[in-house]
């Protein structure tokens, strides 16, 4: 686990896919969630962002669990089952994408890219919106802040025809930048962005 940059100094080594199956066994129970959460240990936090309900987080959960995140893989299963289908996720990406700590930055990107992925239904102008905040935000060379904007970039674009030039755009904005820590971002979104089945996928 430490190997793919999970903290595991309260974690009890279990696989995933043990904790999926269980969590379908338990079904949504957003008490037990929130009991779960509370004792810290990785594994019962990643069950507590299974079993949560959507419907039933608050905005001060999302600002609590945000400030306790310290693995990646917490942070994006709780942003794509709980935070971003929530009425909430629009001004957290606002609020958290400016934000000084490395995973409550992050969970703003995340919920980017995760909101271009599953909310089918929510407007382009939401997603133009975001494109900015990449470049703006696009120095910070932290890895688990870069890797979420890149994230970001890539589902935006990737998500339709409309989309697919404007995030090419704020990709070439941020290389004219000048600044090597944000060229990552920019190249890595602009090799998938500009690849034959994304080109395809948007022509159809």
């Amino acid at each position: 686990m430490a190997h793919f940059g999970i903290d595991t100094s309260k974690a009890f080594g279990i696989r995933v896919p043990n904790i999926r199956k269980l969590a379908k066994t338990i079904g949504k129970n957003q008490d037990l969630s929130l009991q779960l959460w509370e004792t810290g240990f990785h594994e019962a936090r990643l069950l507590a962002s299974f079993i949560g309900d959507y419907k039933l987080v608050t905005e001060t959960q999302i600002n609590s669990w945000a400030k306790d995140f310290n693995s990646w893989d917490i942070c994006d299963q709780a942003c794509a089952n709980l935070f971003v289908k929530t009425p909430y996720f629009k001004s957290k990406v606002l609020e958290f994408a400016q934000a000084e700590e490395e995973f409550v930055k992050r969970t703003g990107f995340v919920l980017m890219a995760c909101a271009a992925v599953h909310l089918k239904k929510e407007a382009d102008e939401t997603f133009l919106e975001f494109l900015p905040i990449i470049e703006r935000e696009a120095y910070d060379n932290r890895n688990f802040v870069k890797k979420a904007m890149n994230w970001a970039l890539r589902q935006i674009g990737k998500r339709n025809a409309f989309l697919h030039p404007y995030a090419i755009e704020t990709a070439n904005n941020i290389l004219a930048q000048q600044n090597k820590k944000a060229n990552w971002i920019a190249l890595d979104a602009l090799r998938e962005l500009n690849s034959d089945g994304v080109l395809v996928k948007n022509k159809q």
